[in-house]
């Protein structure tokens, strides 16, 4: 990390922006890839960012500073994944700090999709004054592109930018075609009645050959739209939060594939756009806020997550034991990694050591591309006392 005054130009911009959704809906992914780095860990499982995170990207005069944080959770999943008390404070934190914050929703977990979490619901209502935009996430993994639609009227409650929405119902599917899905919301010239109007059409350009989204079903752009029509600002009454599904407050909608980086360029574009004039916070070589060790034990943690079962991950501590410079200027790292149990042990190490092994190799190796040096990683396990 570049220490020192930020490097910042005689204009400067600066949008600091809270990532926030339910545990695993892709933050880490989303944040990793506006960043075109990979900076903070990432893993099927739950829970695997621990506290809030940031990234900074530096564009010409603007400043992104991107709060990646922890999954909003509920003080007794909390304590069932044995969580910090920071993983239930830090998203809250992170939105005091926040110009702007990004909803994410996974729109391929059809158990979650068709409402906002009450702990993100909760968030929102706490800082209303912060604009929010709703992002559809894994959209690839979607295979009727329509569903988006119903989606979108739930969650933003029928109505976005302060704009009643009217879902059109001329939609044709075409299974035997590709088609990759983007959302964008445009302003129509006013009417001759002098009312106002804006469109906001669901477009589906012909996916690129050997695109991720190639066999996903199509959805005719010239007979699929959604239209917005103009209505003044209605007074919201929260009520009770738990009977809610959706925010009536998003000033925009994005749909991606962070994972694959579709449509990732096009709201990062859009965050650039939003930026205000401002101070920077960091030097424009800088990428994250969080320690060389803070990055390494994430990245462990990351493997571990992916390779042991259930619940067993939550339980390992990792305390770090080694940290120096090797003979031939590569970095050496040796970690032990403290597990509760003997059996948890023994599956942490795997049969012959494959486990251990296999996830030194893969951790070592994200470290690598990270802080592009030799690393020398060495993992132990032992039981706590």
């Amino acid at each position: 990390m570049v220490r020192g005054r930020p490097d910042q130009p005689p204009e400067p911009k600066v949008l600091r922006i809270a990532i926030i959704g339910a545990p695993n809906a892709g933050k880490s992914t989303l944040s990793n890839q506006l960043l075109g780095r990979k900076v903070f860990p990432v893993s099927k499982k739950v829970h695997t960012t621990r506290c809030k995170a940031c990234g900074v990207i530096t564009h010409e005069d603007t400043q992104l500073i991107i709060l990646d944080t922890p999954g909003l959770t509920c003080p007794m999943k909390a304590k069932r994944h044995k969580l910090e008390e920071a993983m239930l404070t830090d998203p809250w934190d992170s939105m005091k700090h926040a110009d702007l914050v990004l909803v994410l929703v996974d729109v391929s977990d059809h158990w979650t999709r068709n409402s906002l979490s009450l702990e993100v619901l909760k968030c929102l209502s706490q800082f209303p004054q912060i604009p929010s935009v709703l992002v559809l996430n894994k959209v690839d993994l979607l295979k009727k592109k329509f569903i988006l639609l119903g989606l979108i009227n739930e969650l933003t409650e029928g109505i976005v930018n302060g704009k009643k929405l009217k879902v059109g119902s001329e939609f044709q599917r075409n299974s035997g075609s590709s088609a990759k899905t983007v959302l964008k919301v445009t302003q129509t010239p006013p009417p001759e009645n002098g009312a106002q109007e804006s469109l906001c059409q669901l477009e589906t350009d012909k996916a690129q050959k050997g695109s991720s989204l190639d066999n996903s079903s199509t959805v005719k752009a010239s007979e699929s739209s959604l239209v917005t029509e103009a209505e003044g600002q209605k007074a919201y009454k929260y009520g009770d939060l738990k009977n809610r599904k959706g925010w009536p407050h998003f000033q925009d909608i994005f749909m991606l594939a962070a994972l694959n980086g579709e449509e990732v360029d096009t709201l990062k574009q859009y965050l650039l756009m939003q930026a205000k004039p401002g101070p920077w916070e960091f030097h424009s070589r800088v990428l994250t806020r969080q320690s060389p060790h803070e990055i390494c034990d994430n990245i462990i943690r990351e493997k571990i997550l992916e390779y042991l079962p259930l619940e067993v991950p939550y339980g390992v501590t990792q305390v770090t034991e080694l940290w120096e410079e090797g003979p031939s200027g590569e970095l050496v790292i040796v970690q032990n990694l403290l597990v509760p149990r003997k059996s948890h042990k023994l599956m942490l190490i795997g049969r012959r050591g494959a486990v251990i092994s296999r996830i030194a190799q893969e951790a070592g190796q994200d470290l690598m591309n990270i802080f592009l040096c030799d690393i020398r990683l060495k993992l132990k396990v032992e039981v706590k006392s």
